[in-house]
């Protein structure tokens, strides 16, 4: 039987691919529990995710990875929950699960305005919109101006923070390993860097 405190702590749920974790992820991550919007920050590292069908990393590499970037991060952690869930994995699960093994926490759904947009394809994303509070964050560097209308909020348990991301996408850093021998990391954390070029020799 589970003795909780009285405020359980609020968990930021972050999911992705992480193929490979960069900057951008691990900035937005940090930034979100600086302002308090949540009092720590899961990455959950996806082994399969059913939206995306472009070629992956081998599963414990990127868990590996995303581990050595978040490593000295103050309230932001890695997770391999989803290793050990039926695939593909999809987010509903990904939270009950959650949920049931951390009774002492309430989490929070934390997304890209690009998922947002097509939220409504998630499995059982009606479920989730009732069940779970999600953080909704726009795609743009900083100093970028919100479109305007661009942030209704919708649902009353969706908010939009206008919190500034870092232009970088994992696509890009991996087209850069793969086709411009001049690439020195740009967007990855150093660490990261390291393990990538020693896995290429």
């Amino acid at each position: 039987m589970y003795s909780c405190s009285p405020k359980k702590t609020l968990t930021g749920v972050y999911g992705g691919s992480f193929n490979p974790i960069h900057l951008g992820h691990t900035a937005m991550a940090a930034e979100v529990v600086r302002r308090g919007l949540v009092d720590e920050m899961w990455l959950i590292v996806s082994p399969q995710n059913p939206l995306k069908h472009d070629g992956l990393w081998d599963d414990d590499f990127r868990l590996s990875l995303a581990r050595v970037a978040v490593d000295g991060m103050a309230d932001i952690r890695v997770s391999d929950v989803e290793f050990s869930l039926p695939r593909p994995n999809y987010m509903i699960t990904t939270l009950e699960t959650l949920s049931a093994r951390y009774p002492c926490r309430d989490f929070v759904l934390v997304i890209g305005m690009d998922n947002w947009e097509r939220f409504h394809r998630w499995y059982r994303s009606g479920d989730i919109l009732r069940r779970y509070p999600l953080i909704v964050l726009p795609r743009r560097s900083e100093g970028d101006a919100l479109e305007s209308g661009s942030m209704d909020a919708g649902a009353g348990n969706v908010s939009f923070p206008d919190v500034p991301l870092i232009d970088l996408s994992s696509t890009w850093i991996r087209a850069q390993i793969k086709d411009n021998p001049s690439y020195d990391g740009e967007g990855l954390d150093p660490r990261v860097w390291d393990m990538i070029k020693h896995r290429m020799k």
